[in-house]
C-alpha cells in the first residue's frame, strides 16, 4: 500500500516570506456568478483566482541561477527533472536551537542514528522541528541552518539536493550566502520551507518528488513536495 506524506506549506495571502521577497496576494478574478450573468450577487464563489507571488514562495526549490550571477542561464526550466525525483532520507537535527549552525559531524552522527547512508543523487531532508515550534511567531525567521562546510560536505557526496524547514538553508548573515554559492559551484540545490519532516524520522529511505513549475528563465519555483513509502 502506498503512503504519500505532504511536505509542502499552503500558499495563502499574508503568509510569511523571506525578508523583502514579494508578498502573496490573492483575489477572485472571475466568479461563477459573473459567468452566470447574476447581477450584484450577495456572495461571489471563485471560478478563477488571480495570484501574485514570488518564485521563492512557500515550499520551493532554488534554481542554480539563483545562487550567484556567474550561473546565469542555469534557470529552473533547464534543470533536469531527475534532480526533483530522487530517493530521500530525513535526518533528526531537532536538538538545534535558534540560529544555531549545523556542522558536518552532526549530519554524520544523524546518519548513524537513523542507520542510513547518503548516496549519489539523494535528497537529504534536515528535520529541526523549527516549523512546528515557530511558524507564524516572532522567531520564525531565526531558525538554525547549515554551515558552508556542511554544504560542501553534502555537495561533494553528489547529492541532488537537501531540504530545510526554515526560510533559508544557512543562517542569514553568517553562512547563508556561502551555502548558496557552494550549491552553485557544485551543481546541487536545496528546498526551503518544508513541513511534516517529523513524520519521516526513523523510517529510512523513501521516494522524494518535488517537481517545479516550468518557468522560463526562472530562479526557482514553488513545489508540491512529497515523500512516498511503498509498504
Amino acid at each position: 500500500m502506498t503512503e504519500i506524506i505532504d511536505l509542502s506549506q499552503e500558499i495563502y495571502e499574508g503568509m510569511p516570506v523571506y525578508k523583502n521577497l514579494p508578498q502573496v496576494k490573492m483575489s477572485i478574478h472571475n466568479s461563477h456568478e459573473e459567468w452566470e450573468g447574476i447581477k450584484n450577487p450577495k456572495t461571489k464563489t471563485p471560478a478563477v483566482h488571480k495570484l501574485e507571488l514570488g518564485e521563492h514562495t512557500g515550499t520551493h526549490v532554488d534554481a542554480i541561477n539563483h545562487m550567484a550571477r556567474e550561473y546565469q542561464g542555469q534557470s529552473i526550466d533547464t534543470m533536469p527533472l531527475s534532480m526533483f525525483y530522487t530517493e530521500g532520507i530525513c535526518l533528526d537535527l531537532s536538538h538545534k536551537g535558534l540560529k544555531e549552525l549545523i556542522e558536518p559531524h552532526e549530519i554524520e552522527n544523524a546518519c548513524k542514528k537513523e542507520e542510513v547512508s547518503i548516496k549519489k543523487g539523494d535528497t537529504i531532508l534536515l528535520y529541526t522541528n523549527h516549523y512546528r515550534k515557530t511558524f507564524g511567531k516572532k522567531d520564525w525567521a531565526n531558525g538554525p541552518g547549515i554551515t558552508a562546510e556542511s554544504a560542501r560536505w553534502l555537495g561533494e557526496k553528489k547529492i541532488s539536493a537537501f531540504g530545510v524547514e526554515t526560510m533559508s538553508p544557512g543562517v542569514p548573515g553568517i553562512s547563508n550566502k556561502k551555502v548558496h554559492h557552494i550549491c552553485g559551484e557544485l551543481g546541487f540545490t536545496h528546498y526551503e520551507n518544508m513541513i511534516n519532516l517529523h513524520l519521516l524520522i526513523g523510517r529510512g529511505r523513501f521516494r522524494f518528488i518535488a517537481l517545479p513549475l516550468k518557468i522560463k528563465g526562472g530562479t526557482g519555483s514553488p513545489v508540491r513536495a512529497v515523500a512516498i513509502f511503498e509498504n
